[in-house]
């Protein structure tokens, strides 16, 4: 069986899945429809949690971005630490709280807790921004994932993945999508380890990846991270496993992933589905398992991607130095089987190679380096002949490169597009219960009726996934890139006022939409001068690159600032103004004690 068909039985078995069970478990009710009835058991719901959560930038792009990072791995490596540190976070300071006040939605219990209908519309704002610019990353992923996998332009694989979204997440709601959520985690986990563990093997011989990653490169006889160290540095680029040359910027980001993870909407919003208070705490503790099966390996994967990538295009680097030996052929791409993923790769434009001096080969090297490039010029070569490499290819790629069997390569696509998929589903609910729910229900027309509501709900999540396709098919970055932007303007907006609602009696309303306001504008506004004005090409004041940002704080790092922002203003103007009323008081008295959590209440 050729390989495109085998792609297109095993992504067509998953997708007939999870069609099924959002027919199984369509939502009738809009309890069901925003919270699954809260009915779900905490195992289930940590595991659809880690599916919500591990989204095409965990998937498809972190282990590129670390393996291909510029600045070298062990600086990417805040995105694991953030992602992860950020349940830790939301375990402990949010889930239970939120899940005790028994509501439906994030703008809910801000408008509530801050006595207010602007500061619920403010949080509302602040939601769709984030959810919105993080869904961008998932439908760029579900394009670079139907692109090569079943042949078609990136565009009509967008268009594709927004189709089975629609099926599923409109027709189930949360309900659908939390069970559906359970199914995809098992593919993508098992789509993830099972090349990692084929290729830890071939490298390493240690069956656990995370074993490989520290253990010694079998044809080389030396340590694997040392071997891609010197074959990287030997290349001109800077050492893997270097430390960063901005700590205060690695610290920043890593701080904007954690606290944007545990103020994003989607993923608090899984915590108001199960019965209890403690079944939330213990949501948050599952879904942290689950997730570390995926963040243990990737920083694996990412290194064994590096060194396949690498040698595939210096072979004599699998066992000396790169430079030793010829670089690989157009002649061996061209008629190589082994080498076939490289066409492959070039035709969805995402892989990019031009033999630059006419000698046949492709010389693939650091040309910024003037070291480096003064020897390659004293060879003839005229620069870097791998010309483009997009960090969302290479854990799709990866099977090809390991030259691993077909079914494993299926099995990755699906898994890819399964990640993206299930957290997409997860945003857009989000983006349609604000609407429906605190928008139309909360603000426009509170005598709707549950019909009605439900109706309109299903209406903002289809309108939700057409802004989403379009903007997929405009992405400011590559996934990973364009989901930290997301953190960042969740963290300066939405999880000041959660944990100030929670444990600071003092914030009033003014407060609470004073801060939000000012964190929200002020990430945007610096977000924007780097990657344009609303994300559009072009209309960026300055260009993207550490010489320009101020303190040497990246757009994906200024969310840290705007939570500081937020929090500032939001006690400035609370202590200059008068104390929330005795009974709000007394309410956030009572969301602290664990016990007595009632069922949601409608206003």
């Amino acid at each position: 069986m050729d390989q495109f068909t085998l792609n297109l039985l095993v992504i067509g078995a998953t997708f007939a899945l999870y069609i099924g069970i959002a027919i199984w478990a369509r939502a009738a009710s809009t309890s069901e429809f925003y919270a699954a009835g809260r009915g779900v058991h905490p195992v289930l719901n940590g595991m659809a949690t880690g599916a919500d959560w591990m989204s095409a930038a965990s998937f498809i792009s972190m282990a590129g971005i670390i393996a291909m990072a510029g600045a070298g791995g062990y600086e990417q490596s805040a995105y694991l630490m953030g992602w992860t540190g950020g349940y830790v976070l939301l375990a402990l300071l949010l889930a239970p709280y939120l899940r005790k006040f028994g509501k439906f939605t994030v703008p809910e219990f801000i408008g509530d807790r801050f006595y207010s209908k602007s500061a619920r519309m403010v949080a509302v704002a602040c939601l769709i921004i984030a959810s919105v610019t993080y869904v961008i990353g998932q439908m760029t992923g579900v394009g670079v994932a139907f692109a090569r996998f079943l042949e078609v332009k990136s565009s009509t694989g967008l268009y594709i993945g927004a189709t089975i979204v629609f099926a599923y997440a409109v027709l189930g709601g949360m309900k659908g999508i939390t069970y559906t959520q359970v199914a995809q985690y098992c593919v993508l986990i098992v789509a993830y380890t099972i090349p990692a563990i084929f290729i830890s093997l071939n490298l390493t011989g240690n069956f656990l990846p995370q074993a490989g990653l520290f253990g010694t490169h079998s044809a080389s006889g030396v340590a694997l991270l040392a071997k891609l160290d010197s074959l990287v540095t030997e290349l001109g680029f800077t050492q893997y496993t270097g430390h960063t040359k901005n700590t205060l910027n690695m610290v920043l980001f890593t701080m904007s992933l954690m606290i944007g993870t545990a103020g994003l909407p989607h993923v608090i919003v899984r915590f108001f589905t199960v019965p209890k208070v403690a079944d939330a705490r213990a949501s948050a503790g599952w879904a942290l398992v689950f997730i570390a099966l995926l963040y243990t390996v990737a920083p694996a994967v990412g290194a064994m991607a590096r060194l396949n990538l690498t040698t595939t295009f210096w072979p004599n680097a699998i066992a000396g130095n790169a430079f030793d030996g010829d670089a690989v052929t157009t002649a061996d791409i061209a008629s190589k089987p082994e080498l076939n993923w490289i066409n492959n790769w070039v035709k969805t434009g995402l892989l990019k190679f031009e033999d630059k001096n006419g000698d046949g080969q492709i010389q693939y090297y650091n040309d910024k380096n003037p070291t480096v490039k003064a020897a390659a010029e004293a060879k003839g070569w005229t620069g870097n002949e791998l010309t483009t490499v997009n960090n969302d290819i290479i854990v799709l790629a990866n099977p090809e490169i390991a030259r691993l069997p077909g079914w494993v390569i299926a099995l990755v696509a699906a898994g890819g597009l399964a990640a993206a998929l299930s957290t997409a589903a997860g945003l857009l609910l989000a983006i349609a219960s604000a609407i429906s729910h605190d928008v139309i229900k909360g603000a426009i027309n509170p005598a709707i009726s549950e019909k009605g509501e439900l109706l309109a709900a299903r209406i903002a999540m289809g309108a939700a996934i057409i802004v989403a396709t379009y903007l997929g098919l405009n992405p400011p970055g590559f996934a990973a890139q364009t989901v930290a932007l997301a953190f960042g303007i969740a963290a300066a907006s939405i999880f000041p006022a959660l944990m100030m609602g929670i444990f600071s009696k003092r914030i009033n309303n003014k407060g609470a939409v004073a801060g939000m306001l000012s964190g929200l504008i002020f990430t945007l506004v610096y977000i924007f001068i780097y990657k344009g004005w609303f994300f559009f090409p072009g209309t960026n004041q300055l260009p993207d690159n550490v010489d320009n940002w101020v303190f040497g704080i990246s757009p994906l790092s200024i969310g840290t600032v705007g939570a500081l922002v937020n929090f500032a203003a939001a006690y400035i103007v609370s202590l200059a103004t008068e104390e929330p009323p005795q009974e709000v008081q007394e309410l956030i008295e009572s969301i602290r004690v664990p016990k007595g959590a009632g069922a949601a209440t409608a206003h």
